[in-house]
């Protein structure tokens, strides 16, 4: 006979909703929203609910009302512009907190193909990925100059490099993550998530899928940066801020060792000299190999105490990571085993089943006086 606990587990096992958001951040998208809005797919095999989430960044036209008149009714609102980085972390929580299963991030210039969506989020209905990312196939862009494409495979590698992973478009936008995943990633910074995210994911041991895609003919100009200068410098300052934060050895390790190493050669070429009995005109290279010297322990300085902050980076977002289920609830069992330490939350109250019996008050004996005590020891 099933014990009760397994009919409580085949009860919530049925009663699971695998519920999708997609989430699609615009700064004044009136114009192209509605192609964005038209292509979404409403019915995906293995999801119970698809849910729009629109992200307005501050936009100054009718970019909320053209969501409406399209029956949107999940909004995240900005005052003023805050940056992509920032409405994928609002978008997020807004999600996670409406139940959110899984999230889609698409954008609202419609250049990705939303009608991909289902097979974007088939590998984590299937239990399969973590998070998976459309390849734009960068190299077939006709609007991509020749030098773009060149920095998107050179920013790709330098990404996979970071996070130990092998994805052809580490830059593109359009992406699924499962819940789990979520709430082990946590974005800081300010500019964009896409690379923050995969070097944080592939450090974590995700499991991370590509999909190839075809964009959507453009639309307009990315709003995203200003010139390709702009954008090369802040991927690339997220980048080493990404660096620094799991693999501190890869730049303070060998600029050290690179500073130790020069500092070291002038000396050996004045221990020369001296040997020879020139020394007297070379003092330079003592003042130069003391200087790369110092920097080179600097360095090694910087890589403890980076090291340490790992550790305790380690710990909060653990603890963030159990807050965060505390918050939204405990990942669908479809989503990975990556889960493990969340699943270890549990509810510390007493299951309704079993009420809790309060203690029994056991009455203290009567005092009894120091006359009364020897009394009865007489006696005895």
């Amino acid at each position: 006979m099933p014990s009760r606990a397994g009919h409580l587990g085949l009860q919530t096992a049925a009663e699971e909703i695998m519920k999708l958001f997609v989430q699609v951040p615009c700064l004044n998208e009136e114009m192209t929203l509605p192609l964005v809005l038209s292509s979404i797919p409403r019915e995906i095999p293995g999801v119970d609910s698809v849910e729009i989430l629109i992200i307005d960044d501050g936009s100054t036209d009718r970019t909320i009302e053209v969501a409406q008149e399209h029956g949107v009714v999940h909004f995240v609102r900005h005052s003023r512009n805050m940056g992509l980085a920032r409405s994928f972390r609002d978008g997020v929580d807004y999600a996670l907190a409406h139940g959110a299963d899984i999230v889609v991030n698409t954008d609202g210039d419609n250049q990705y193909p939303q009608e991909r969506i289902t097979d974007l989020v088939q590998p984590i209905v299937r239990g399969e990925a973590d998070i998976v990312i459309a390849d734009r196939q960068t190299s077939k862009i006709a609007h991509f100059s020749p030098f773009k494409k060149v920095m998107q495979r050179v920013g790709s590698q330098v990404v996979n490099r970071a996070a130990g992973t092998e994805l052809p478009d580490a830059a593109s936008g359009f992406r699924a993550y499962s819940k789990a995943a979520l709430f082990r990633l946590n974005v800081v910074t300010q500019f964009s998530y896409c690379m923050e995210t995969i070097i944080q994911a592939g450090n974590k041991r995700l499991r991370i899928e590509s999909l190839p895609i075809t964009t959507n003919a453009k639309t307009r100009e990315s709003r995203l940066f200003k010139n390709i200068g702009q954008h090369m410098f802040k991927s690339g300052s997220a980048i080493t801020r990404s660096y620094l934060m799991f693999k501190p050895h890869v730049i303070l390790g060998t600029l050290g060792v690179i500073l130790l190493l020069a500092g070291i050669i002038p000396f050996v070429r004045f221990l020369v000299f001296m040997i020879q009995g020139e020394a007297g005109g070379h003092i330079q290279s003592l003042i130069f190999g003391s200087s790369m010297l110092v920097g080179g322990l600097l360095c090694l300085a910087l890589l403890v105490i980076a090291d340490l902050q790992r550790t305790n980076r380690v710990l909060l977002e653990e603890t963030l990571e159990r807050i965060k289920v505390v918050q939204y609830g405990r990942p669908a069992s479809s989503d990975s085993g990556h889960a493990a330490l969340a699943s270890e939350v549990v509810d510390l109250r007493p299951p309704a089943e079993f009420p809790v019996v309060p203690e029994r008050s056991v009455p203290e004996p009567a005092p009894v006086s120091l006359t009364e005590s020897v009394r009865a020891t007489r006696a005895r």
